[in-house]
């Protein structure tokens, strides 16, 4: 617990020193500058004592703000039916509401009389601050990293335990430490500075045009746009932290332990030997079922005295798509000796969530065992897993025997599902082994997955600031190994990229047998490599196109033209 509260202040910290508190520093500095009239009688002196307070009060209310917004907001927008941006435009329109009201104070006055009856009432920044701090919160979004998200699973999935809260609020703290230092110097200027202290009117204009600015800037991302105008000096250090050992195994979170689940420590991955750890929890959350009769659900009870293997996969995910023609492969040649294969699909991308494309995807993977739609990701954070694919092997009393976390193993795995069914049934005749070839790369010889997405953006090499929202860039004069840049007008989102213009384009050096990308949406793609060029049509369900495919692991260049209309999301490695 200390190990991810010195984590969460520590990641927090750095980003609260990153460009990407720049949003709200205007802001922040003037909160503290900005004072109210100099009241003498003995309520005068209680409201004085509350400016004294209100730069502390102001980065309370975006700590608290930010914490339960991350925690909470998508789990209470989904509960209300609420689009998920629904949150960023309530802080936009209170920020907007608070600056009108510090230019014109009978506005804020209207704003103060729904708190009339609670002692703490003001809202504006001249006083408490408070709300202020909770319009911030629900804005300020920092730079993603290894420890947001962390925090944004947990939040999604709904299971929160003490670590994530721990996690959470050390986090906000230690990006809140800056803020709080911006603020107490504007509080500072405030009483230090003549000028300030005789021109407050103007002050409290100015602080309140900073406002209605802030919140209008939001609206178009300008914010962002000056982001990538700043270099991201913090890049380093984060980077060193984020891939350290340490900080890898304290945010191995791989959801919640619980009485039910704590046992499947007790396997090692992979291991050469069957093992016991603890009875399999039962699947939850699953929204829909198919492959089964009338796809109804399936529980692990009715299942009792066959042998189970729970394989977590996506339908898009290349190392997946490798590790399926074994899964397949079992289930064809064990089912009829008393194996089961349940494929829980726990999505990547948010176009994973489709009922229809991972119906497609397991049509065209061969897969006719029961398939769970985890959307939730309940059975994953229930299985605290971490990996695509991942198999957990159970026997037919129920026990989880085996644990392979990634791919390969495949040789491993069939001996003991052969085991666990002799012990089932020792009378059982069992078919020869499968013979299916084990594709697995070598994951320290080829480039590894990257991702497009503003919040798992791996490998990407250009002079521009890589976050979310519209901007030009400019292929580097050098692309080292092993990465991509891009080229011409993008628009970043969270999860993928999309081209603005006709000149949209990627370029990839990569060191691999097989290059994919994976893409969604409708258009054509053109492809460019050792002087080849061809086109790629892309429609209907969103799933990863072949780029290409060397008979050995090579090293190559590739050029990506993206259409109108295409979706990317990653670049997957064979």
């Amino acid at each position: 617990m200390f190990t991810l509260a010195l984590i969460g202040l520590l990641g927090g910290l750095i980003t609260g020193i990153s460009p990407c508190i720049l949003p709200v520093l205007p802001v922040i500095f003037l909160s503290g500058g900005v004072q109210g009239a100099r009241p003498t009688d003995e309520t005068g002196t209680v409201l004085a004592r509350a400016q004294s307070l209100r730069p502390y009060l102001v980065i309370a209310g975006l700590v608290v703000s930010f914490s339960l917004f991350t925690l909470l907001g998508s789990l209470l927008l989904a509960l209300l039916n609420l689009p998920q941006d629904f949150l960023r435009w309530a802080g936009i329109v209170v920020l907007v509401l608070i600056g009108i009201g510090l230019i014109v104070p009978k506005f804020q006055h209207i704003l103060e009389k729904p708190f009339s009856k609670i002692p703490q009432k003001n809202v504006g920044t001249d006083r408490s601050g408070f709300g202020l701090g909770i319009a911030l919160g629900a804005v300020y979004v920092p730079c993603a990293g290894p420890v947001l998200a962390a925090i944004t699973v947990a939040g999604s999935t709904g299971r929160i335990g003490a670590d994530t809260v721990v996690l959470t609020l050390s986090f906000a703290i230690g990006a809140a430490v800056p803020l709080l230092v911006f603020a107490l110097a504007g509080r500072r200027v405030g009483e230090r500075v003549k000028t300030f202290r005789k021109h407050q009117s103007a002050i409290r204009l100015t602080g309140g045009i900073v406002m209605i600015a802030l919140a209008i800037g939001l609206v178009f991302n300008v914010p962002q746009l000056l982001q990538r105008l700043v270099p991201d000096y913090t890049s380093a250090i984060q980077n060193q932290i984020n891939e350290s050992d340490e900080v890898q195994k304290a945010l191995n979170l791989g959801g919640i332990v619980t009485d039910e689940n704590r046992d499947l420590d007790k396997c090692s991955n992979g291991g050469a030997e069957l093992e016991s750890c603890g009875t399999a929890p039962e699947l939850s959350g699953i929204s829909e079922w198919f492959n089964t009769e009338n796809n109804s659900a399936v529980t692990l009870d009715e299942l009792r005295g066959k042998v189970v293997l729970i394989d977590f996969w996506a339908y898009s995910c290349i190392n997946c798509q490798r590790s399926l023609p074994h899964v397949t492969a079992w289930y064809d040649a064990y089912r009829d000796a008393g194996l089961e294969v349940i494929g829980v699909h726990a999505p990547e991308y948010a176009f994973e969530k489709e009922v229809s494309n991972v119906k497609a995807g397991a049509k065209n993977f061969g897969i006719d065992y029961p398939v769970a739609i985890d959307n939730s990701l309940s059975t994953w954070t229930t299985y605290r897993n971490r990996y695509w694919p991942a198999s957990y092997l159970v026997d037919a009393n129920g026990t989880v025997r085996h644990i392979k976390l990634g791919e390969g193993g495949y040789e491993t795995t069939e001996k003991h599902i052969r085991e666990l069914l002799t012990d089932a049934n020792p009378d059982v005749t069992l078919p020869a082994a499968t013979d299916v070839a084990d594709e697995t790369p070598d994951t320290d010889a080829i480039t590894r997955e990257t991702y497009l997405g503003s919040t798992k953006e791996a490998n990407f090499v250009g002079g521009e600031k890589y976050t979310t929202g519209q901007a030009r860039f400019d292929l580097p004069s050098e692309l080292p190994a092993n990465a991509f840049a891009l080229e011409g007008g993008w628009e970043i989102g969270t999860q993928s990229i999309t081209p603005t213009g006709a000149d949209a384009s990627a370029r990839l050096n990569y060191t691999a047998q097989e290059v994919r990308m994976v893409l969604a949406g409708e258009g054509t793609v053109t492809l460019s490599v050792g002087g080849t060029t061809r086109e790629i049509e892309v429609s209907g369900t969103p799933t990863s196109y072949h780029l290409v495919e060397t008979g050995s692991i090579e090293t190559g260049t590739i050029d990506v033209k993206v259409g109108a209309g295409v979706d990317a999301f990653s670049f997957t490695f064979g």
